[in-house]
């Protein structure tokens, strides 16, 4: 038997989350923003003055552009924030409070 018979590109199944009340499906492994990315979806945030649009600039969580809001929780780093089945993800405005 050739052992590449049994491989998989992806070796656990697919999941839902929901963005903005929309679902899109996530892996195992992914981040919010790589869940979002691979949706089709580039942008989730807006400033906080000019509301201008924002996603991921950096990638690795230092320039807080991708912040979304994760499960009623603001501000999470979506290119850090690892998708869980079920998330509801939502677009953040600002900083993500009532202003």
């Amino acid at each position: 038997m050739n052992p590449l018979s049994s491989a998989r590109p992806w070796p656990h199944p697919a999941f839902t989350v929901t963005f903005d009340g929309r679902e899109i499906q996530a892996r195992p492994g992914w981040t919010v923003a790589a869940a979002l990315w691979a949706a089709g979806i580039t942008s989730w945030r807006t400033t906080r003055f000019e509301g201008r649009p924002r996603g991921v600039l950096c990638g690795i969580g230092v320039c807080f552009d991708c912040l979304v809001t994760v499960n009623d929780r603001p501000n999470q780093r979506a290119c850090l924030v690892p998708a869980r089945p079920g998330d509801a993800i939502r677009a953040q405005e600002g900083t993500g409070y009532a202003d």
